[in-house]
């Protein structure tokens, strides 16, 4: 284990060099208010040796700020860990958001993103549970669309306990965990569980991204061509963009998006990820789903959380708080 955190800590050392040198020009299309020095000390994993550095940072916990309360639960078959945020005042009947994390399926953890949890459950009085899904490569498809599907269940059978209406729950979600989120909610109507809405931060949705060549300045920073074919290979347990891959494993591959719940999609322009979140939206429009799209200029992926206080993100993270705000309290 100490070898290869030293291995991996030199190899992000490395790659942060390199990023440096390459990326200096492209800096200059970041919005101003969104530049950080952290943008080139971050690097997203893009082979097996850089995942014991990247997953032990992502096993931190970050604080979720006043206003609720946080319990560990387990669910079982699959037996998934659990994080349940509860607002702290008052005690009626909530709606509850399933939160899944980011994390290119394959590092991250519910209590990195507890800054996200805590702020949804303190500002739109929901139940947030988030699962530690099963991570690839070592747990290809399905592992964590079931483990989050068993999450989602959890919700169902044990909402008295909760005190949540099983009549309100969304799903969200961020990057991979907002592909993910894409996938509850198919499964979701496949399965006739009701769902109140879907909101998908800066989503992983077509592995066929893994495809393009040239992408142009998009993917420059803290989402590369190279983090996402790692990811999505990962996860299918194939090389991405493949006739074998499985259709139910990734949300743009699905030839109709009719009956799913209204959805949120958000993106930055420079985004890895903004073409398929764009094209996913449309189709969704297309296939009579309410969609709304935000796609904010000068934004790279996971800029939310990079540059929290800058303005811009505050309304990026509003807007979507709103969307689940809306919708759950229309279930009421």
């Amino acid at each position: 284990m100490k070898r290869g955190l030293v291995a991996g800590v030199a190899a992000a050392a490395a790659m942060t060099a390199r990023r440096y040198l390459a990326n200096r020009d492209a800096m200059a299309d970041v919005a101003d208010e969104l530049r950080s020095p952290l943008l080139w000390m971050l690097s997203p994993p893009t082979s097996r040796r850089m995942l014991p550095i990247t997953r032990f940072n992502a096993r931190l916990r970050t604080p979720s700020g006043g206003g609720v309360t946080v319990a560990e639960h387990r669910s079982s078959a699959p037996a998934v860990r659990m994080l349940v945020t509860t607002p702290s005042t008052s005690d009626q009947r909530r709606a509850a958001v399933l939160w899944i994390h980011s994390g290119g399926f394959v590092v991250g953890s519910p209590q990195f993103e507890a800054f996200v949890t805590g702020q949804i459950a303190r500002e739109i009085g929901a139940v947030v549970v988030a699962p530690a899904y099963r991570l690839a490569p070592e747990h290809p498809f399905p592992a964590a669309l079931d483990d989050c599907m068993a999450a989602l269940s959890w919700v169902g059978a044990n909402a008295d306990a909760i005190g949540v209406d099983a009549n309100r729950i969304a799903v969200a979600g961020a990057s991979a965990g907002g592909g993910l989120a894409a996938s509850v909610a198919q499964r979701c109507h496949d399965e006739g569980i009701p769902l109140a809405a879907q909101a998908l931060v800066y989503p992983m949705l077509d592995d066929r991204t893994a495809l393009v060549r040239d992408h142009g300045r998009r993917g420059q920073f803290m989402w590369t061509p190279g983090s996402t074919r790692f990811g999505w290979s990962s996860y299918l347990g194939c090389q991405p963009g493949t006739s074998g891959v499985p259709e139910d494993a990734v949300p743009a591959r699905r030839p109709n998006l009719s009956g799913l719940a209204p959805a949120w999609i958000g993106v930055g322009d420079l985004d890895l990820l903004h073409d398929e979140s764009a094209i996913y939206a449309e189709r969704l429009r297309e296939a009579g789903v309410l969609c709304e799209l935000i796609v904010v200029p000068g934004m790279y992926h996971a800029a939310d959380g990079i540059a929290r206080n800058a303005p811009s993100m505050k309304r990026f993270r509003a807007s979507m708080l709103e969307h689940l705000r809306t919708h759950l309290l229309a279930e009421a």
